[in-house]
């Protein structure tokens, strides 16, 4: 790919795709049909300048074409560049960047087998050998083996997507299948579009058997539909899994009281039971007093750096230069993680009025919404939710009445995991590759489009709505002095009763799997996913808190718990967490770029091999680790290391 635009021309379905979205083009210069004899416009950019505002319509663009016809050939890379006027080098840059998309010819059905801990804990690969006998590309089915896809309470999980046009308007669509159990469920008709042609289609087939994942991947329209979300949450309808010997209220659920109890899809529901108070009460205290009360109640953010969320809402807040933005980082890719999921999923209008707080709070009139690529019933369910609060007057340009104006934009994601680090998912949004940026500034001052950005995941914002009922005091009492509040834990692997838990910081690690019901010999347990650490049988009485992980040696992150029995192979574990850093680095720096190879590679030579004939290699590992957590630029290779050190360290790895 060049600088320059090729000679391939968009079929007739790609133009359409990419129309649909951005309008039909205005000049043959912006890729309108040059076989007439007027060819005046194409000596100069008409609109030009207007096209290149819209650069962050090139993700949605590519999805667009991803969507229709299941791949972005040259020519309709070429058509979507002069429509936004992107370099189609850089076009070609992001395209390659994301898993979801292929810039390769392939079947329109393909089939994402997840193949990451917990799924391989439960017989991913075997899944993916059985179906693959089944199926090919002769089938008109791709099967790709794919990195978490955040079904880890249902493993093994695979994802069937089906490229094809829309046989109604895409938000139509949407809104039908969040009325009718999200995308998966049986829809009216044959699968077939308005000229017989296939319909773009989602299915979640989990926990996969052969059986089932072969119908998904070749009837995606008549799959069964997925379970309820609350299916997702023990605790929910079943008092015998609330953690009633806690000294520390609650003794019910606060952040998942809604699910399964109120229906997802209707705003009235939501209403009924709670909802828009704290949305009413933020407007009588003002965005000082918002402020004020989130920091009063110790908010920490819950996606693995606690940072006080009140003293970074104030920073943006104070910021002079205009628009302010916010960004929900709905991208949750570490492996194990799923609870941001059934938040969306089972009380979306939940995220809705806690992302209009913190908007009113910070200053902003525009929320951006960055949602995983692999969860098309959160797509469904918040589409709906944010169509129906525009359409009730709970956004919009005047907010309930308040004179307040904020909406909210989803933007989905195409599978990277560095794009969960806030910068690189500015980028992404900007129409870049996900790469993370150097800091300072920070994001309070420059974030998104060069403006200051508050950025904050789903469970972080949604903790805002009991603060603001309960009140700072009430809220604080919950949990620990220095970790306030509840906090959702995912718990998956060899358990009986693997979901979202929900208890006060504070609880312990024994205390949680004891709700979740172990199975079989605990061999190890994996806190805070891939870029966690493993801790043994023995150190159950670990506080659940970010103080209490750090005093004994291993890290919270975003509340992922993975246990496993010794029937797991543990050599192999360590080696798929080397695999998912080695694919999921974006390269941008030489440590973490050249240092997850060669981790994954010295991992291949021991997986087999312990004591003497593994030292070698060990030694290896530890001097690549500490250049990565020293010298990279993010998180990702900061942390790429951590599990398979805690592994060696702390349990006894290749002795």
């Amino acid at each position: 790919m060049d600088l320059r635009f090729g000679d391939g021309m968009p079929t007739d379905e790609e133009r359409a795709a990419v129309d649909a979205l951005l309008g039909p083009p205005e000049s043959s210069w912006a890729g309108a049909d040059r076989g007439g004899t007027d060819t005046a416009d194409l000596r100069w950019a008409r609109g030009g300048r207007e096209a290149r505002d819209r650069r962050d319509q090139l993700l949605p663009a590519l999805h667009a074409l991803n969507d229709r016809v299941g791949w972005i050939s040259e020519g309709a890379l070429d058509y979507v560049c002069r429509r936004l006027t992107v370099p189609p080098a850089e076009a070609y840059g992001v395209a390659t960047f994301y898993a979801m998309f292929s810039v390769r010819p392939r079947p329109a059905t393909v089939l994402h087998v997840c193949t990451d801990l917990a799924c391989t804990a439960a017989g991913a690969d075997e899944l993916s050998a059985a179906v693959a006998a089944r199926l090919g590309p002769e089938n008109g089915v791709r099967i790709e083996r794919s990195p978490c896809l955040g079904l880890c309470e249902r493993a093994p999980a695979a994802l069937v997507i089906r490229a094809g046009a829309s046989a109604r308007p895409a938000f139509e669509d949407e809104a039908v299948q969040a009325e009718s159990g999200g995308p998966g469920a049986a829809a009216p008709g044959d699968g077939k579009g308005r000229r017989g042609r296939p319909t773009h289609a989602t299915a979640v087939c989990a926990p996969a058997t052969p059986d089932t994942a072969v119908h998904a991947a070749t009837s995606p329209e008549s799959a069964p539909t997925e379970p309820a979300a609350h299916a997702a949450a023990p605790q929910t309808g079943n008092p015998a899994l609330t953690p009633t010997t806690r000294p520390t209220p609650p003794t019910s659920l606060i952040l998942l009281r809604r699910i399964g109890t109120t229906d997802p899809t209707s705003l009235d529901d939501y209403r009924a039971h709670g909802g828009c108070t704290a949305l009413r009460r933020a407007f009588a205290l003002g965005p000082a007093g918002v402020i004020r009360e989130v920091t009063d109640a110790g908010l920490v953010g819950r996606g693995g750096a606690a940072f006080p969320t009140g003293r970074k809402w104030q920073a943006t807040a104070a910021q002079p230069d205009h628009p302010h933005h916010l960004v929900c980082n709905a991208d949750e890719s570490e492996p194990g993680t799923f609870k941001d999921r059934v938040l969306m999923e089972g009380d979306p209008y939940a995220l809705v009025e806690a992302m209009t707080i913190a908007a009113y709070a910070t200053g902003a009139h525009r929320g951006h919404l960055y949602l995983r690529g692999e969860y098309p019933r959160a797509l469904a369910r918040l589409t709906h939710a944010v169509r129906q609060a525009r359409t009730r007057g709970l956004l919009g340009d005047d907010v309930l009445g308040q004179g307040y104006a904020f909406d909210i934009e989803i933007r989905r994601g195409a599978g990277a995991y560095i794009c969960g680090e806030e910068t690189a998912l500015f980028n992404s949004i900007e129409g870049h590759r996900g790469e993370p940026r150097s800091k300072p500034p920070f994001p309070v001052e420059k974030g998104l489009f060069g403006k200051p950005t508050v950025e904050n995941n789903v469970e972080t914002l949604v903790n805002v709505l009991p603060i603001l009922t309960m009140g700072a005091e009430a809220y604080a009492a919950i949990g620990t002095p220095a970790s306030t509040g509840p906090k959702l834990f995912c718990v998956s692997g060899t358990v009986a009763r693997p979901g979202v838990y929900e208890l006060p910081f504070g609880a312990t690690l024994g205390e949680l799997l004891a709700l979740a019901g172990v199975r079989g010999n605990l061999h190890a347990v994996l806190l805070g996913g891939a870029a966690g650490g493993f801790v043994r049988p023995d150190e159950l009485d670990i506080p659940l808190t970010f103080e209490g992980t750090r005093e004994a040696g291993t890290t919270l992150g975003s509340g992922v718990v993975m246990a496993f029995d010794d029937t797991v192979p543990l050599p192999r574990l360590l080696l798929r967490i080397a695999e998912f850093f080695r694919d999921e680095s974006c390269g941008q720096c030489v440590p973490c770029r050249v240092g997850t190879v060669r981790q994954e590679e010295a991992l291949h030579r021991i997986v087999d091999r312990t004591g003497a004939d593994a030292a070698p290699d060990i030694a290896l590992l530890r001097e690549v680790g500490r250049a990565m957590r020293d010298a990279s630029i993010c998180g990702l290779g900061q942390t790429a290391w951590n599990a398979v050190e805690s592994a060696i360290d702390r349990l006894g790895a290749y002795r």
